[in-house]
């Protein structure tokens, strides 16, 4: 992404009525993403402050490609390594929260994945302590397994990216999952899929959305809402957006 694509993107979230984004670190953009210089992260900074949008998270899926699960040794650290780097650059944007993502191809899928994972989380803690940045799962497990996950990582730190459109692909329940491990939750992603399928525009799936902000309330869920949404077409952007804020708003009230 190039300084102007950055500021672009910035002015179509403002123009939707959205004030914050959640940035996505991965493989395809690697050598050209801001968060990985220091000017780039000044300029995040600097158009944030600008436009009122916020950069609360980052979202990254350079380790659905990198996992630290099925991975020897020399390759967890190494990456360990990285994970530290990008806490550390995440903290200079003012980045509060990193979503770690475990599913696909980084899925959980045995004892030794799920020993990978808490050993892996134990070790990037000190450098997640350091940077004041909360470090959020984002798991395909069932709502008991992954609670169980959970309990082995009881840090303030360590929490739940919650994600509807998962979920509902998955056949899960939003009040089993908040039930299992709903105070754990520190972060939503609104999305819709169909069961054992790919994400469709909301409303349109089987994810049980008013159930999913029904069991936020109860659990007095007070964070942001992070809108990860099938696309719309090219050209289109602000609209779109404008469009699914709306859905969530109606579900919310």
């Amino acid at each position: 992404m190039t300084s102007s694509q950055l500021q672009h993107d910035i002015e179509r979230h403002f123009a939707a009525g959205l004030n914050a984004i959640e940035w996505i670190y991965d493989t395809y953009g690697v050598g050209a993403n801001p968060l990985e210089t220091a000017a780039g992260v000044a300029r995040i900074v600097a158009l944030s402050a600008e436009h009122g949008i916020v950069v609360h998270s980052v979202c990254a899926d350079y380790f659905m490609d990198f996992a630290f699960v099925r991975a020897a040794d020399a390759e967890r650290a190494a990456r360990l390594q990285h994970l530290e780097w990008l806490l550390g650059q995440a903290k200079l944007a003012g980045i509060t929260r990193v979503v770690l993502p475990f599913v696909d191809q980084s899925a959980v899928r045995d004892e030794a994945d799920f020993e990978a994972v808490v050993d892996s989380l134990r070790h990037a803690l000190p450098a997640a302590e350091a940077a004041g940045i909360e470090l959020h799962i984002e798991s395909s497990l069932p709502p008991a397994e992954l609670a169980s996950l959970l309990s082995q990582l009881p840090h303030p730190l360590v929490k739940v990216n919650y994600d509807s459109g998962n979920s509902s692909s998955l056949g899960y329940r939003p009040e089993e999952e908040f039930a299992a491990y709903g105070v754990r939750v520190g972060s939503v992603h609104i999305k819709d899929r169909i069961l054992h399928g790919t994400t469709v525009p909301l409303g349109q799936g089987d994810a049980d959305i008013e159930g999913v902000f029904a069991c936020l309330r109860r659990v007095e869920y007070a964070g942001d809402i992070v809108l990860q949404v099938a696309r719309g077409s090219a050209g289109n952007e602000v609209e779109w957006a404008r469009c699914n804020r709306k859905f969530v708003e109606r579900c919310l009230s």
